[in-house]
């Protein structure tokens, strides 16, 4: 049985109190990971982890933005369409106004966030970019096998949230980092079992999880005959994915997204279970 560990954005700006960007629960998830890492190591065939990289200067920082009289906007602020056609935020760069307000059209037409003002976080170099101490030390002694991490970066791109590391938001026709990781996609139908988690489950988990399940059921089959199997198909390929709920936790003020997407990941058969039942 080949497996796989999939471990989204386990970072000292998430898992930290100290971070940036805490996530409630995220300092006892990692804990819990890193213990569940060494329990099943000799297991796991392979590990992956993305990695939130970000510029200080990003669409979703307040340096990009300011208001009528310079100010930036403050941390959580929601900037619409409606916000940006009107003046209310501009960009630092004028010449980019007629790009910003298609981004947040499209979105709004994605149905999934609106862009969010965001404390600066992860910023590539930083210690809050660096993986929590309890993942990294667990990563560490699972090279010892010998066998190398799969490391993940997702977010350089100034002009888009990257939230899965299956492609951003809204991905950049100019930068193919934006766009789908048909390599990921690809190697993850490889694997019997996936092991799934990380930070955090409202955004970057959420988003990661549902495009690996939308972008990724295997479709080898044409015809009628293909039209009946792909269902049975994709619910296989979905039921291999075990997504660790003790291991993720949400942004404060967004846990309805989160339960949004358990109950969709549940109803279409992804299984859940804690870093003890993983494997055992």
């Amino acid at each position: 049985m080949k497996i796989c560990l999939l471990i989204v954005d386990p970072q000292k700006d998430f898992c930290d109190s100290n971070g940036s960007l805490f996530v409630t629960g995220a300092d006892a998830d990692a804990i819990r990971l890193g213990a569940m890492i060494d329990r099943v190591r000799l297991k796991l065939d392979t590990i992956k982890v993305t990695l939130d990289s970000h510029h200080r200067l990003h669409i979703a920082n307040p340096i990009f933005w300011h208001n009528a009289t310079g100010v930036n906007p403050s941390p959580f602020t929601i900037i619409t369409r409606e916000d940006v056609r009107d003046g209310l935020w501009m960009t630092f760069d004028a010449t980019l106004n007629a790009r910003v307000l298609d981004y947040t059209e499209q979105l709004e037409r994605n149905g999934r966030y609106q862009l969010c003002i965001w404390p600066e976080h992860c910023l590539i170099g930083t210690w809050g970019h660096t993986v929590a101490d309890p993942v990294c030390q667990a990563l560490l002694r699972w090279e010892n096998r010998p066998a190398v991490v799969n490391w993940l970066t997702k977010g350089s791109n100034i002009y888009t949230e990257h939230y899965s590391v299956v492609q951003a938001d809204v991905p950049d026709p100019s930068d193919p980092l934006t766009q789908t990781n048909t390599a990921l996609l690809n190697d993850l139908q490889s694997y019997d079992v996936i092991g799934f988690t990380g930070e955090a489950l409202s955004h970057c988990v959420a988003n990661t999880g549902r495009d690996i399940v939308a972008r990724r059921g295997p479709q080898p089959l044409c015809g009628e005959y293909g039209a009946r199997h792909r269902g049975q198909l994709r619910g296989r390929y979905i039921r291999k994915i075990h997504l660790i709920t003790d291991c993720s936790s949400s942004v404060p003020g967004f846990t309805h997204i989160a339960d949004n997407f358990l109950s969709d990941m549940k109803a279409l058969g992804m299984q859940f279970c804690t870093s003890e039942d993983f494997l055992k």
